[in-house]
């Protein structure tokens, strides 16, 4: 009878640190989502990266020549930002980086930023006049 009782609080007491887990993991994940849907909310560009990306620097690139400022998350920087990508995929339904928002909108990646700067849309979107851009011809 010991024996079986052990079992059952064993058992119990696994059941117990699952439920737990299985919390603090949804909660991380909701705080995680809140995270990335306020910082895609709070900022007019930001750009969810990885440091040694060169798909990422290209992205940021285009930003330096418009002489603006995005918010970068390094995901690589953070602790949380496998999770980040994971609530990524579900907005963007992609895992890759870079993620561009602009004005709380998914831009795409590297290539989608690049046509859309040489295009005059990403200067449209942002509201800014280009040296290359001629209103009056």
């Amino acid at each position: 009878m010991a024996v079986s009782a052990r079992i059952n609080v064993t058992v119990m007491m696994v059941m117990v640190a699952l439920a737990i887990s299985l919390y603090w993991d949804s909660a991380s994940a909701s705080s995680v989502g809140e995270f990335v849907d306020k910082t895609i909310n709070s900022h007019t560009i930001v750009i969810f990266s990885k440091t040694y990306c060169p798909y990422c620097r290209r992205a940021k690139a285009v930003f330096k020549e418009l002489n603006q400022v995005p918010h970068v998350v390094e995901l690589d920087e953070r602790d949380d930002g496998s999770k980040i990508q994971d609530i990524l995929v579900n907005i963007v339904g992609k895992r890759t980086v870079p993620q561009v928002f602009i004005n709380g909108k998914h831009l795409g990646g590297s290539d989608d930023t690049v046509e859309a700067y040489e295009s005059g849309l990403l200067a449209k979107l942002l509201g800014i006049e280009t040296e290359d851009h001629h209103d009056d011809l």
